[in-house]
């Protein structure tokens, strides 16, 4: 069995902002698949639904973000899942909007709602799917991430919530190695190995 855990804020104020490409995705991976998450349980709206042959929960904890772990906790009790088996979808403000990123296990880094899951499970080993938001620095941000997408961010961050989805179908499916190879990005990584290869060209 899997768990896909996309984190976000209840509420409708909520439905659009940056803090919620967690559920936004969650969603997307349920639509693609058939699934209906709105049965309430383990404080979070949960769906299930069958892919390759194995048994996959869809959970939006409802705690609001920085209680996220409290939920997934009960999950994981409750259904003894293998930490390896769960895959936690959420925002990332040290990613540049609309990358992806990968990771089998890790820190919670400045992410609240991770460092409640972490904290809650005890353990960072497990597979998580960070979506770039972009950031702003100061006391700005928890107006920017729980603010609205802007028009010219929507088409970048709404890729990435698709290839978020289809990467945590390929961790089910192939594992979280492949999956890795084939959805992570970095365009911060992009831009600067082309602004090394202009340096090149500029010493030539």
């Amino acid at each position: 069995m899997f768990v896909i855990a996309g984190l976000g804020n209840p509420g409708r104020q909520y439905e659009k902002t940056r803090h919620n490409m967690g559920f936004l995705a969650a969603d997307e991976f349920a639509a693609a698949h058939g699934i209906d998450v709105r049965r309430i349980k383990h404080k979070a709206l949960v769906g299930e639904g069958r892919i390759a042959g194995e048994k996959v929960l869809v959970v939006k904890p409802q705690t609001y973000m920085n209680l996220s772990g409290e939920s997934l906790r009960e999950v994981m009790r409750y259904y003894d899942v293998p930490m390896e088996n769960l895959i936690v979808i959420y925002d990332d403000m040290d990613l540049e909007a609309g990358t992806l990123r990968i990771r089998k296990k890790g820190s919670a880094g400045s992410h609240n709602g991770m460092k409640s899951v972490i904290y809650q499970l005890q353990s960072d080993a497990f597979p998580r799917i960070r979506i770039g938001i972009g950031g702003t620095s100061g006391d700005e941000w928890k107006d920017y991430v729980t603010g609205q997408v802007s028009e010219k961010e929507a088409p970048a961050l709404a890729d990435a919530i698709r290839q978020a989805a289809a990467a945590a179908e390929c961790i089910i499916t192939d594992g979280v190695d492949i999956a890795m190879n084939r959805f992570n990005t970095s365009r911060k990584r992009e831009k600067k190995q082309d602004e090394t290869q202009e340096e090149k060209h500029d010493d030539d």
